[in-house]
């Protein structure tokens, strides 16, 4: 399964039972951590998240909505006797600013801890599956987005084909691989007239905090799903502008021209206690988005 989990869609502050922004993103085996804003733990304890399935945390930006819950969860591994490695991406500072705070209390974690400083662009965690990408967005202080890219897949079996050839089992490997089969006479038969193609690779892109900016799109080309900070209506557009966030239409409009398959959109300001007019918004440019709503998980 490929999918995304909305732990927190709010902004800078709690409220309206929103949470600040943290997501779950599921790629089979693996589990990872989009930003850790306050009350992320809380969160996974309420959506039975399990936790120890994560091993690698991205944070988007050291704005403390998307932060400041990460020293709890980080204790709260060593107290609940964690032992595997964890990893954490970040833009410099933060493996000082988590040493400072565990300092007064001489708390020691159980296990191993990485912080992984992100200074440029460019892949941060290849695994034989999934990659992982950053890219900067604009903020008022160094910010990020993560692509999750599933990579591609071997050729499907034609097995309508492999039986009218009568090709053994222990062929399949090789088929998927790529290669031609031989028959015993010496015939081959290509590949192609034995395997279908595989399903296109999914993506995910997650969009941090950021003023209207093109240059994401083409961070985001073709994206399965993309979340986009919509933190304002279209009405406050110039708050959004001093504020250095986005608006609705403006979240929707980078999706159109990434060419985006659906658009998620969150962030979303306290003054908002209902977000039907938001949804509207963004729907008006792009018909295919959705609230970043707590506790859905979305299929990529």
């Amino acid at each position: 399964m490929f999918a995304v989990t909305i732990l927190g869609s709010n902004s800078a502050l709690p409220m309206h039972n929103r949470h600040p922004t943290s997501q779950l993103v599921q790629f089979g085996e693996y589990q990872f951590l989009v930003d850790c804003g306050e009350g992320t733990q809380m969160q996974m304890n309420r959506f039975k998240i399990k936790r120890n399935r994560i091993r690698h945390i991205f944070i988007s930006h050291l704005h403390g909505d998307h932060y400041f819950g990460l020293p709890g969860l980080l204790a709260g591994y060593g107290l609940n006797g964690r032992t595997e490695d964890l990893w954490v991406y970040s833009p410099p500072m933060l493996k000082e600013i988590i040493e400072i705070q565990f300092g007064p209390s001489d708390t020691v974690l159980p296990y191993p801890l990485h912080f992984v400083s992100i200074e440029k662009g460019g892949i941060l965690l290849d695994e034989p599956s999934i990659r992982v990408k950053c890219f900067p967005v604009s903020h008022s202080v160094p910010c990020w987005g993560f692509l999750f890219e599933e990579k591609e897949k071997q050729p499907k079996l034609n097995m309508e084909k492999l039986a009218q050839y009568q090709i053994p089992a222990t062929d399949f490997r090789r088929l998927k691989a790529g290669e031609d089969f031989i028959t015993p006479e010496g015939k081959i038969i290509p590949n192609g007239e034995l395997t279908l193609p595989p399903d296109a690779p999914r993506s995910y892109a997650f969009c941090a905090d950021t003023l209207y900016d093109e240059t994401i799109a083409s961070h985001c080309r073709d994206v399965s799903l993309l979340y986009h900070e919509a933190t304002y209506l279209k009405s406050n557009y110039e708050k959004a502008k001093r504020h250095m966030h986005s608006t609705t239409q403006e979240a929707a409009t980078i999706a159109k021209k990434a060419n985006a398959g659906r658009l998620i959109i969150g962030h979303f300001s306290s003054r908002y206690e209902t977000l039907d007019n938001l949804l509207t918004e963004a729907r008006e440019i792009f018909p295919n988005t959705d609230l970043a709503i707590e506790g859905v998980t979305y299929l990529v």
